[in-house]
């Protein structure tokens, strides 16, 4: 530790963090002998029941359900801030309070009642929109009278929001603007009679609903109706559906993962217990930026409502994000790795040219990183005054807890992360059939690239996988996890949720996981996507794939083989600043689209892949043979990935049909 930072640590006031239990044992292996053979099923050691087989399912008897949840927190709020949104740039946030929020939800609620639609579990409202206030107004207008919510998002595309409303046969969907109006519109099947419209549409929108026997009717207006109606709460009970959450797949129609609100509560409630101190108070704010149409976005919002916290969201432009985060300052975010590593990016970026600005950052990383091993978090020292202010500015100045999760995120990108921001960051791994959660890391755990051990409403279990030599005696297989967040079952599938859940309640979760000596879990590759080359040998391209993208030249690497070849190749996206860099230091000029097509740079990155290769031991078949360079990153908007920036592998395969037949034909 250099001088400074040994100053700063002797005149800090912070303490080391309180850790809650012993990080060389962080969960406990389940008493009750359910199974025999090598598999141990692992628990939580934040509950003390969870070694007798028991799960958390609410930590207050008067809140089970969301609707319970959410008034809850108003009362521990004592009214306080609930919903804000602003209206862009260099304007302050405005705010609805918690018994303002109660009263509308109740009255939208009463007005959807009044179109017809019946106060049950079994009555579906789909809604279409960004993440706004009013979105939450019908989440929990829906819970008043017992409704679901269906989530509709851009990224699933028309057809598959046809296809959504059809098969949960949705009669009422929200939508957001005119023109969410218009694609649902499109292809609006014959079960969908009324859009509720949060902004005004044209008129020649309405003639073309009118059109098609849709009517078209105003948020408000509905709103106005309910409280005149006034219609009698019928508040769901805990094993009641709450949500069908749709997950896009990477083949196929989506799937309807039914959850119900024991489901959620569950879920929330064990992060919360977990959380212990550091858990999201009623002084706390949260940026609401993630999609609240997945889980893990819906699962915090309901957290910071369950402890009367206030959520603000952001302005519905993803490039206006640090604006939002000025203009709120929030003190809870939960973040995706994509938002991280251009964090890292930007970061790096911004020290490449300037060697002194190099050497300081690099100080203060190691001097952040000792602290951290230490226990202490903090973002007043010496070296966030003099390096990280403005990234920590960037983030409003005030996060203190980060939640982050839905895909890997590299060693190096959580250490800097938790070194520049000062905040607490926690790591999660989950599925929306599991309502988010699964495990969650341990304030105070400090190393990365695990997920830490399993939360306290489920028990976790690695089970064989022979045909990718993986073994439950070698503490490694496929996650399985059981417990009250698991999901109730996909709608209308039974036959698929049978394939996925077994008899004895164990959700199969395709992700293929590894017990540390510590009882935390890491992910270490996927079930699906293998495929066997023509000598007999099995490729599992996500574990190489895995292995490349640790290249300083490589943004994005897909991975593909066939049954007849004996080998594999890749399409790569190179690192747009990296590659631009090594260029001007090698005198060659172009754009990336030129520099993609220089055999000298296609050389330079997969030399440096098969070394990344060979130090991971990758054997000679699982090296590529050749590559191509696309200057194009694969996107949700391009249809190369999925809303939670899963690679479509099939799509990948069609896109890049002709570049892909070109390296097998030169191998020949």
């Amino acid at each position: 530790m250099s001088p400074c930072c040994q100053c700063c640590a002797k005149c800090c006031p912070h303490e080391p963090l309180k850790i809650p239990l012993d990080l060389s044992s962080q969960s406990d292996v389940l008493k009750v002998a359910v199974i025999q053979g090598p598999e141990i099923v692992r628990v939580s050691k934040f509950y003390k029941e969870s070694k007798d087989g028991k799960f958390v399912s609410y930590l207050s008897p008067d809140a089970r359900t969301l609707y319970d949840t959410f008034r809850k927190g108003a009362k521990e709020s004592n009214n306080g801030k609930c919903l804000g949104w602003h209206d862009g740039p260099n304007r302050p946030y405005q705010w609805l309070h918690y018994n303002e929020t109660l009263l509308r939800a109740r009255n939208l609620g009463s007005g959807l009642v009044s179109l017809g639609l019946a106060p049950s579990p079994s009555t579906y409202i789909g809604i279409y929109s960004q993440n706004c206030p009013e979105w939450v107004l019908v989440e929990q207008g829906a819970y008043c009278y017992s409704m679901v919510i269906v989530p509709l998002y851009d990224t699933l595309g028309p057809d598959a929001c046809a296809f959504i409303i059809n098969q949960a046969e949705i009669s009422v969907v929200v939508c957001e603007n005119d023109a969410k109006c218009n694609l649902l519109l499109d292809r609006a099947p014959r079960c969908l009679r009324k859009l509720i419209v949060i902004h005004e549409t044209r008129l020649a929108t309405n003639q073309r609903a009118k059109n098609r026997g849709i009517e078209v009717l105003r948020f408000e207006d509905v709103e106005r109706n309910g409280a005149i109606k006034n219609n009698p709460e019928v508040p769901p009970e805990p094993k009641d559906l709450c949500t069908i959450c749709y997950t896009s797949g990477t083949t196929g129609n989506p799937k309807g993962v039914m959850l119900s609100h024991e489901n959620v509560v569950a879920g929330v409630c064990a992060v919360i217990l977990q959380l212990g101190d550091h858990k999201p108070t009623v002084d706390d704010i949260m940026i609401s930026f993630l999609p609240l149409a997945h889980m893990l976005e819906r699962c915090c919002e309901n957290g910071m409502y369950m402890v009367g916290g206030a959520v603000g969201f952001y302005s519905g432009d993803i490039r206006h994000l640090a604006d939002d985060m000025k203009a709120l300052r929030p003190t809870v975010m939960p973040a995706v790795p994509r938002l991280l590593n251009r964090l890292y990016d930007k970061a790096m970026a911004e020290i490449q040219p300037s060697f002194i600005k190099r050497v300081l950052f690099n100080m203060a990383l190691s001097a952040k990183k000792n602290e951290i091993e230490r226990g202490i978090i903090r973002n007043n020292s010496f070296w966030d005054k003099l390096v990280f202010r403005k990234i920590q500015e960037g983030m409003g100045g005030r996060v203190r807890l980060m939640v982050v999760g839905s895909a890997p995120l590299a060693g190096n990108v959580l250490t800097f992360a938790r070194c520049s921001l000062g905040c607490l960051i926690v790591e999660g791994y989950g599925q929306t059939e599991c309502c988010a959660p699964v495990t969650l890391t341990v304030q105070g755990d400090h190393v990365p690239e695990h997920v830490g051990p399993p939360v306290a409403c489920c028990q976790v279990k690695l089970v064989d996988v022979p045909e990718m030599e993986y073994y439950a005696s070698g503490n490694q297989g496929e996650v399985c996890v059981r417990g009250t967040n698991v999901f109730v079952g996909y709608f209308k599938e039974p036959d698929m949720t049978r394939a996925t859940v077994d008899d004895l309640g164990w959700h199969h979760t395709g992700d293929i996981g590894q017990w540390l000596p510590n009882g935390t879990l890491k992910i270490i590759d996927r079930k699906k996507h293998i495929f066997k080359l023509s000598q007999g040998e099995y490729i599992v391209p996500e574990k190489i794939e895995n292995v490349y993208i640790r290249s300083q030249y490589v943004h994005q690497v897909f991975v593909h083989g066939e049954s007849l070849k004996s080998c594999i190749i890749a399409i790569v996206v190179p690192d747009v600043d990296v590659i631009k860099c090594w260029a001007t230091e090698n005198r060659i000029d172009g754009t990336l689209s030129v520099l993609c097509a220089n055999p000298e740079v296609k050389k330079l990155i997969m030399d440096d892949m098969i070394t990344w290769g060979k130090e991971a031991g990758l054997k000679s078949f699982e090296q590529v043979k050749d590559i191509y360079l696309h200057p194009d990153p694969f996107s949700v908007q391009n249809g190369l990935l999925t809303p939670t920036f899963k690679t479509k592998r099939p799509q990948l395969k069609t896109y890049f049909k002709p570049q892909l037949e070109d390296m097998y034909t030169k191998l020949v």
